[in-house]
């Protein structure tokens, strides 16, 4: 679950590591591209074969991860509309959601016009 992938990077952030290996999810997968995106980590590789696949990411030491706030759980979703997706500390955060068209940013699915399921902030 993204839960635990962001939990992992911050930690692992926090104590000066480079990089992070961890379990291979396609949920996980999409969020760290969606980060890499934004510059919040410089790489994601996919290793190993099928059954036990692994995920290698490593960081940007230039954007560290400061924080993170955890909107939806799963046992109570939020969701919004393209029009209710706003800024996050004003431009230097970002909103990760899920949507029908798969993991996106606020700023990418307002430009879309679609909403969807809010899963966290980070900055």
């Amino acid at each position: 679950m993204y839960i635990d992938l962001m939990v992992q990077i911050k930690n692992a952030q926090a104590v000066g590591k480079d990089g992070l290996k961890t379990r291979y999810t396609k949920m996980d997968y999409a969020v760290a591209e969606v980060l890499r995106r934004y510059g919040f980590l410089n790489k994601v590789e996919i290793k190993g074969r099928n059954p036990k696949r692994s995920m290698e990411v490593s960081f940007n030491e230039e954007r560290p991860i400061r924080g993170v706030k955890f909107i939806s759980r799963p046992s109570l979703r939020k969701y919004a509309k393209a029009e209710d997706l706003r800024s996050v500390k004003g431009g230097h955060g970002i909103l990760v959601l899920s949507t029908s068209q798969g993991i996106k940013s606020g700023v990418e699915a307002k430009k879309e016009n679609i909403g969807g399921n809010l899963l966290f902030e980070i900055w």
